[in-house]
């Protein structure tokens, strides 16, 4: 009897003890749980930051150990890297030289018309018909007086030719009217 009544006295025991813990640890969180709350997020944040960075340190050091191993890969890729930085040098000065090739040959064709143009006007021909000719008529030999005329478009016209949209004529339901001058009426 005297057993059980000691079991029982520390079965008692402990659970005052839990009622005490609980009631210490309801306290705790009822007074301060929002900032326990925050704290745990904040501590996890910065725990994920912190392990992506050692994570990312970790590879750098990884990376760096092997590039002084092998000295090699780093030569051929600096040799590749010069390699496609010659190319595209290349590429570039290829433009560049049709460029400077083009201008040249737009600077011969005006030059050409300016001399035509000179040469008509010293004949006393109208050089204006001359100085707009498509450039296969300056290859094919030498140029002729006499010009095709140009045919019209069979578009209809927006609007007549007598339009002018300052004048506040013919422009339909949009049209500006200044007001009366003069005192208004009323009483």
């Amino acid at each position: 009897l005297q057993m059980v009544e000691e079991s029982l006295l520390a079965i008692y025991g402990f659970f005052t003890f839990l009622k005490t813990v609980f009631f210490s640890v309801g306290s705790l969180l009822a007074t301060y749980g929002w900032y326990i709350v925050f704290s745990c997020i904040l501590l996890y944040v910065v725990f994920q930051k912190l392990s992506t960075r050692l994570r990312a340190l970790r590879q750098r050091q990884l990376d760096r150990a092997a590039a002084a191993v092998e000295p090699d890969v780093v030569v051929k890729r600096q040799e590749a890297l010069a390699a496609a930085r010659l190319k595209m040098q290349e590429e570039l000065n290829a433009q560049v030289e049709k460029h400077k090739e083009k201008l040249r040959q737009l600077e011969e064709q005006k030059r050409r018309q300016k001399i035509e143009m000179w040469e008509s006007m010293q004949e006393g021909k109208s050089y204006k018909g001359n100085v707009r000719k498509p450039p296969e008529e300056d290859s094919t030999g030498p140029s002729t007086s006499s010009v095709l005329p140009k045919r019209k478009s069979d578009r209809k016209p927006l609007r007549g030719g007598g339009y002018n949209p300052l004048s506040g004529e013919g422009g339909g339901a949009c049209s500006w009217r200044p007001g009366r001058r003069g005192p208004s009426a009323g009483g």
